[in-house]
């Protein structure tokens, strides 16, 4: 296999690379393991420099340039992690940064790209879009170009993560696929140690390029919708990556933006860590019987590639997965507009052990008869077994409950 011959380079790039860079925890989940009847341990790459595994290859890249190529400055494309990346590692060394990112940028990646005193150019929806102002700046500035995968030395940077697995012995490693960069550098590391370790790539439905190129045997184009998961959304693989994917990834799966979001969720109450949808894609392939798992004891590693999730996008998902989960709950009544009904219903929250979210009176919808009013109350409860009760009361007390989907 000709691009395991890289292996030497990942060493190469450990020793380079290891001074700026945090070797992130492998973490075992009980929750997950019983979720699966595996071994699950989380790769907390979201706990990185700059919240992404991106700063790995990002300085790689920079460390294997000369003194004078660095002192032309660099120049990137990015939605945000490979952004981050190169302009933490631009600016730890010294080195001029210029990043294009697309119009539709999460503003947290903006305004962190920002800080870490690069020059950012918004411009375009896609990446592709981007690289073609890139390729404009580069002919007046002679900047470098530090493509986010299409490049040996990000790819074996970003392979630095794959030696660090190998401390566990995993069976099975999960990585998220966008351009491919991340799972060729792991693919490479850890396939030279034991080439009977699994990889298994994980993409969107949004944007599943390397899926169906790997599958039709060649390069395929496929326009991005959108995604939760922004930061893995790839119109075209490199030739690069598909080949080495070719080679040493086992199969690619998909999963979608619900799957990714109760994963999200889940991420968060349950391990207590905040990741972003590219972040959540692995750990959604495994909890979502994606990947075959042979046994029991099988050890699977989810990696967890960043944690620069938008804030009102989080929100967003943690408010959708506790409606969907029925953690909370809206209810509808229509009920006469006197003193006490709406006590009745209180009093049955309570009883519930219900915690009041918003409460909202109509009494002039087409629906609703002259000296009744309709009740709309949203809140929260500890299980499904608490509804239960809570519509029973309800039903006992002669009060109609509707549930608002």
């Amino acid at each position: 296999m000709k691009y395991l011959e890289l292996f030497d380079k990942i060493i190469d790039a450990k020793q380079r690379v290891s001074p700026y860079i945090h070797e992130t925890p492998i973490e075992f989940s009980s929750t997950f393991s019983k979720k699966t009847g595996s071994n699950v341990f989380l790769k907390l790459e979201n706990f990185q420099k700059t919240g992404s595994f991106k700063v790995r290859g990002a300085f790689n890249k920079l460390l294997s340039m000369s003194p004078s190529e660095r002192a032309k400055g660099v120049i990137a494309v990015s939605a945000g992690n490979h952004a981050q990346g190169v302009a933490y590692a631009s600016s730890t060394l010294g080195v001029k940064s210029t990043i294009i990112m697309p119009e539709t940028a999460p503003i947290s990646k903006y305004l962190a790209t920002r800080s870490y005193g690069a020059n950012v150019i918004l411009h375009g929806k896609f990446l592709h879009e981007g690289v073609e102002k890139a390729n404009e700046i580069m002919r007046t500035t002679g900047s470098i170009f530090i493509h986010p995968y299409d490049d040996i030395n990000v790819i074996t940077g970003q392979g630095t993560l794959g030696l660090e697995l190998l401390s566990v012995s995993p069976d099975i490693v999960v990585v998220p696929i966008g351009g491919g960069g991340l799972i060729s550098g792991i693919s490479i590391g850890l396939k030279a140690k034991n080439p009977n370790i699994k990889i298994i790539g994980v993409q969107t439905t949004a944007s599943p390029s390397m899926r169906i190129s790997k599958e039709s045997g060649k390069l395929i184009s496929v326009e991005p919708s959108f995604s939760v998961a922004d930061g893995i959304l790839v119109k075209t693989p490199s030739t690069l990556t598909f080949d080495i994917i070719n080679e040493l990834v086992d199969d690619i799966v998909l999963v979608d933006d619900e799957e990714i979001s109760e994963s999200i969720f889940l991420l968060a109450e349950r391990s207590k860590v905040m990741v972003e949808g590219a972040g959540a894609a692995s750990l959604a392939a495994i909890l979502n019987d994606k990947i075959r798992i042979p046994s029991a004891n099988s050890k699977v590693v989810s990696i967890i590639s960043g944690g620069n999730i938008d804030m009102s996008l989080f929100v967003n998902i943690i408010e959708k997965m506790l409606y969907i989960s029925k953690r909370v709950v809206k209810i509808k009544v229509i009920v006469p507009d006197k003193p006490g009904y709406l006590n009745k219903i209180l009093s049955n929250v309570v009883k519930v052990r219900g915690n009041i979210i918003d409460i909202v009176h109509d009494r002039i919808s087409s629906d609703v008869p002259p000296g009744f009013t309709k009740i709309y109350i949203t809140f929260e409860v500890p299980s499904r077994e608490n509804i239960n009760s809570f519509v029973n009361e309800m039903v006992s007390e002669g009060i109609e409950t509707k549930f608002v989907e």
